[in-house]
C-alpha cells in the first residue's frame, strides 16, 4: 500500500511538472498581471487600518493611535449629509447600470443587424471612439456647450427663448450625466455582446429565415436568448461598482449648486480628506463601508441569478 501511494505521488508530481512545462509561456505572460494586482490592489489594503485610527501623516499608519470606531461614528453624527450622499450614490449608480446595460445591448443589436461590413466597421469605430476620451476633455466640451453663456444657451436666445441653467438645476444635470455616460461607454460595452452574438450558430438564423421569421422575431427568439448568460454575468459584475457611480465624470462636471442631487460617496470622500482638515481616517472609513456594501450586493445578485437557473460568478 505504501509503495502504491509513493507511485501515485510520483505520477502526480510528474504530471504537474509536465503541465508546468507545457504552460510555461502562459505562466510567464500572467506573472506581470499578478505583480500588478499585488502591488496596486493587495498592498494598499494595509491602508484600511486608517479607518480605525486618528491618522497623522507625521506619525504614519502604525504610529497613529487607534480610536476604535470613532471614524464610523462620525458618519452617524453627520448623518443628514452622509445619508443624502449615500442615497445619491445609489440612485446615480443604479440608474447608470440599468441605462448602460440596456443601451449596450441595443447598440450591439443594431451593429449586428448591419449587413454592409465597411459601413458596420465605420459605425463601430464612431460609437467606440468616445470611450478613449478622458472625462476631463469631455467635461470641458460640455461646460462650454451647456454653461449659462455656452453655445446651447446662445442658440436658445437666438430663437427667442430664455436661458436654461443646465449645470445648476438637478434634473437637467442628472439628465446630462446619464446621456453623456451612454454616449461615452455604450459603444465600448457593446463589444462583448457582439462577440457573443458572433458565436451564435448561423443555422438557427437560416432555419428562422425558412420559417419566414422577421428580423425582430429573430432578435427576440435567437439573439437575445443567445446573449442572456453573458448579459447576466456582466450585470452581476457591474453591480459591484454601483457605489462608485462615476467619480471622474461627476467630479469634473458638478458644482455646489447641484450637490444635493449629484454628490456621491467618492466626491464626499475627496472633500472630507483633502478639503476638511485632512480627515483621512473618515475618508478611509467611508471607503471601507462602500467596499463592504458592494461585496454584499455582488453576493446577493449572484445568489439570485443562481436561483433563477443562471451560472453566476461565484
Amino acid at each position: 500500500m505504501r509503495q502504491v501511494l509513493i507511485c501515485d505521488r510520483k505520477k502526480a508530481s510528474h504530471n504537474l511538472k509536465q503541465k508546468f512545462s507545457k504552460s510555461k509561456f502562459l505562466i510567464l505572460m500572467i506573472i506581470p498581471a499578478i505583480i500588478f494586482y499585488f502591488i496596486f490592489n493587495y498592498l494598499p489594503m494595509y491602508g484600511i487600518l486608517m479607518a480605525f485610527k486618528d491618522y497623522y501623516p507625521k506619525k504614519g499608519i502604525w504610529g497613529s493611535a487607534f480610536n476604535n470606531f470613532q471614524n464610523f461614528s462620525f458618519l452617524w453624527d453627520d448623518s443628514s449629509e452622509f445619508w443624502n450622499v449615500f442615497k445619491n450614490t445609489l440612485i446615480i449608480g443604479g440608474a447608470k447600470i440599468l441605462i448602460s446595460f440596456v443601451s449596450a445591448i441595443i447598440v450591439a443589436l443594431i451593429l449586428n443587424e448591419i449587413r454592409l461590413n465597411r459601413f458596420k466597421k465605420g459605425v463601430q469605430i464612431i460609437v467606440t471612439f468616445p470611450h478613449f476620451l478622458s472625462w476631463v476633455i469631455v467635461s470641458g466640451f460640455l461646460l462650454n456647450l451647456f454653461a449659462s453663456d455656452g453655445a446651447v444657451n446662445a442658440i436658445i436666445e437666438m430663437c427667442g427663448g430664455e436661458k436654461i441653467e443646465f449645470l445648476a438645476k438637478g434634473n437637467f444635470f442628472l439628465g446630462l450625466l446619464f446621456t453623456t455616460d451612454v454616449w461615452k461607454e455604450a459603444g465600448w460595452s457593446s463589444i462583448i455582446y457582439l462577440a457573443t452574438m458572433a458565436g451564435i450558430s448561423p443555422e438557427l438564423y437560416e432555419a428562422a429565415d425558412i420559417d419566414g421569421a422577421t428580423r425582430l422575431q429573430k432578435i427576440a427568439n435567437i439573439t437575445l436568448p443567445g446573449i442572456r448568460s453573458t448579459a447576466i454575468l456582466l450585470l452581476i459584475l457591474s453591480v459591484g461598482g454601483i457605489l462608485s457611480a462615476g467619480f471622474d465624470q461627476i467630479f469634473n462636471l458638478y458644482n455646489p449648486m447641484v450637490y444635493d442631487v449629484s454628490d456621491i460617496l467618492d466626491t464626499y470622500i475627496y472633500r472630507m480628506t483633502f478639503r476638511s482638515g485632512m480627515r483621512a481616517g473618515v475618508g478611509t472609513a467611508i471607503g471601507l463601508f462602500k467596499s463592504v456594501i458592494s461585496f454584499v450586493l455582488v453576493i446577493t445578485v449572484d445568489r439570485i441569478a443562481k436561483l433563477c437557473g443562471e451560472r453566476g460568478v461565484i
